[in-house]
């Protein structure tokens, strides 16, 4: 007779489904880094497409590409590809980027546009 701890069936269905705000304490650094993009004036400093134009295919927001960078610089993840691997699977990226997912090419361009945004943005975070 086996005495392992089992864990929940794949299949199950739960009567009351989790939020995914209970999947992420409240001492998690992610929602440190939330409060901080959200505090900023992004246009101020310097990151584009802040305001968007009526028409046209809408662009994800400036800031919640600015946390998807920052999650990747504490994390150590650098590659764009690899971020966007990290925003399907990893948790504390659903709950920072409500569940967007950016592809690889649009997380590099972010980084590529906004460079001077970036930098402002390390500078007042180091302040």
């Amino acid at each position: 007779m086996s005495h392992h701890i089992k864990g929940q069936s794949r299949t199950q269905a739960t009567l009351f489904p989790e939020a995914l705000d209970d999947f992420v304490t409240d001492e998690n650094p992610v929602r440190v880094i939330d409060a901080f993009v959200d505090s900023v004036d992004l246009a101020s400093l310097g990151f584009e497409k802040v305001k968007t134009k009526a028409t046209g295919r809408p662009c994800y927001h400036p800031g919640m590409m600015l946390k998807l960078y920052i999650y990747g610089y504490l994390n150590r993840i650098q590659s764009s590809r690899r971020l966007e691997k990290e925003t399907h699977r990893n948790v504390e990226l659903m709950w920072l980027l409500e569940r967007l997912t950016p592809d690889f090419k649009t997380i590099a361009d972010f980084r590529k546009d906004n460079s001077t945004g970036i930098k402002n943005t390390c500078r007042q975070f180091v302040q």
